[in-house]
C-alpha cells in the first residue's frame, strides 16, 4: 500500500470512500472510459448537427446556444467545480466547433488559395528585384535586404509606412520591414501599420546588430557632445549613454540617416549609433565598437509581398486573431494550438482604434501549410476576415 489516503467523492447521493492511491486510480481510469465513451455519442450528435447547418447555409458558431449550455453548467454544478465545469465545457465546444468545421469543409477560401500559391510560386527565392526598404544606404534594413535579397535594386523610403505603401501601389515586389528585437522588443510601428495593409510575408531573417559609435576624424569619446540614432538603437544602447549622462541624444528617423547627418554636421562633438558599415559609406571613423547593451543583439527583418509566396521548406505561419472582450477568449485561441502541438513563438497584442480594450493579437506559429490539420485549423479562423487575417507562410532564415 503507498499510503492510506481519504477521498470522498459526492455523486449524486452515494459517497465512495477510497482506501489507497491504486483503488482511486483504478476508479478514475473507469470514469475516463465512462467520459470517453459518452464523449463519442456526444460527437456522433455534433456530426449531425454539423450536416444540418451545412443543409440549412447555417454558420457553425452559435453563440446564443454555447452562452445556453455554459450557463446551464454553472447552474447544475458545485460552487466549487462551477468554473471548472464552464472550462472544461467551454474546451468541449471548442473541440465541436473545429469538427464541424472540418466535416463542413470550411475549407476552400484559404486553404486552396494556399494550395494555388504553393502550385504557382518559383521553387527558387528570387535574387534580383526592386526591393523597397526604409532609411538609406548603410541602415540595418538595407543590410537585411541584402542577406535575403542579394543584387536587388533598393527604392528608399522615408518611413515604415512608405514601404507599406509601394508594396501596396505596386511600385516595388518586396518590401523588407523590422519587426522584432532581442533587447529593445518590438517595433510596435511596423506592427500597427500591419492593420492598415494588405500583404504576405513570404521570408524572414534575424540579423545580428552590431552597433558602433561613428564620429568624423580623430574625434575622441571625451570630445563627443550630441549623439544621433533611431529611438531602436538608442534603446539598444541605454547603458552606455547612462554611462555618459552630459552627452545629448537625439533621435533620427534611421541610424544611417544619423551617420549621414553626422558626417554633413559642423558641431565637432557630434556623432551616431549606426552599423559599422556606414562609418566607409559616410567617411566617419569608429570611435567604439559594440556599444549596445548585450553582444547578442539581433533584429527580425520581415520581407512582404503583394502576391502570397509560398517557397519550398516554409516552415513558419504569421496570422493576426482577433479575441473577443470575454474572460477565457485568448486561451480559447491558444489551446487550439496546443491541441495540434503548435508552438508559438510570437504573440503581440495590439488595440483595435475605436473599441475599447479590445485588441488585436499577432501569433507567429511554428507550422506547416502541407499539413492537412493546420488547413483546417487557418480556414476556420481566417473564415471570418473580420477576426482573423492570414500574414503568410515562409522560412526564417
Amino acid at each position: 500500500m503507498i499510503g492510506v489516503i481519504w477521498v470522498l467523492l459526492s455523486m449524486g447521493r452515494k459517497a465512495l470512500v477510497f482506501m489507497d492511491l491504486n483503488e482511486c486510480r483504478q476508479h478514475l481510469d473507469k470514469i475516463d472510459d465512462e467520459i470517453l465513451e459518452l464523449f463519442s455519442k456526444r460527437m456522433e450528435i455534433v456530426s449531425a448537427v454539423a450536416d444540418f447547418k451545412r443543409a440549412n447555409s447555417m454558420p457553425v458558431l452559435q453563440k446564443d446556444r454555447e452562452r445556453e449550455i455554459l450557463d446551464r453548467i454553472s447552474e447544475n454544478s458545485t460552487e466549487e467545480l462551477s468554473g471548472y465545469s464552464r472550462l472544461l465545457f467551454s474546451s468541449i465546444m471548442d473541440i465541436s466547433r473545429s469538427y464541424q468545421a472540418a466535416r463542413n469543409s470550411l475549407s476552400g477560401t484559404l486553404s486552396e488559395k494556399i494550395k494555388t500559391a504553393i502550385a504557382e510560386t518559383n521553387s527558387c527565392f528570387p535574387k534580383n528585384c526592386v526591393v523597397a526598404c526604409q532609411g538609406i544606404d548603410g541602415a540595418y534594413s538595407s543590410l537585411a535586404c541584402d542577406k535575403i535579397l542579394p543584387g536587388s535594386d533598393i527604392l528608399y523610403f522615408k518611413s515604415f509606412e512608405g514601404v507599406f505603401s509601394a508594396i501596396d501601389k505596386g511600385l516595388c515586389k518586396y518590401g523588407i520591414l523590422p519587426i522584432e528585437n532581442s533587447i529593445h522588443g518590438s517595433v510596435n510601428q511596423v506592427y500597427d501599420l500591419m492593420k492598415n495593409f494588405s500583404f504576405y510575408i513570404v521570408r524572414s531573417l534575424k540579423l545580428k546588430i552590431n552597433h558602433a559609435l561613428l564620429a568624423k576624424g580623430e574625434t575622441a569619446l571625451s570630445d563627443i557632445t550630441d549623439i544621433y540614432s533611431h529611438e531602436q538603437a538608442i534603446g539598444q544602447c541605454s547603458q552606455f549613454l547612462k554611462e555618459h549622462p552630459n552627452i545629448r541624444v537625439h533621435i533620427c528617423e534611421n541610424t544611417a540617416v544619423a551617420a549621414k547627418f553626422v558626417s554633413e554636421s559642423d558641431c565637432p562633438g557630434a556623432a551616431s549609433i549606426s552599423s559599422p558599415e556606414c562609418a566607409s559609406l559616410y567617411g566617419l571613423n569608429v570611435v567604439c565598437n559594440a556599444v549596445a547593451d548585450s553582444d547578442s543583439n539581433f533584429t527580425r527583418f520581415i520581407c512582404i509581398s503583394k502576391n502570397l509566396e509560398i517557397y519550398p521548406g516554409a516552415n513558419k505561419i504569421s496570422l493576426t486573431l482577433r479575441a473577443l472582450n470575454k474572460p477565457g477568449a485568448l486561451y480559447s485561441l491558444i489551446s487550439r494550438f496546443a491541441v495540434l502541438g503548435i508552438n508559438i513563438t510570437k504573440l503581440e497584442s495590439r488595440p483595435i482604434a475605436g473599441r475599447n480594450f479590445e485588441y488585436l493579437f499577432y501569433f507567429d506559429i511554428d507550422a506547416s501549410v502541407y499539413s492537412a490539420e493546420v488547413l483546417r485549423l487557418l480556414d476556420e479562423f481566417c473564415s471570418d476576415p473580420e477576426n482573423a487575417v492570414f500574414l503568410g507562410s515562409y522560412t526564417e532564415l
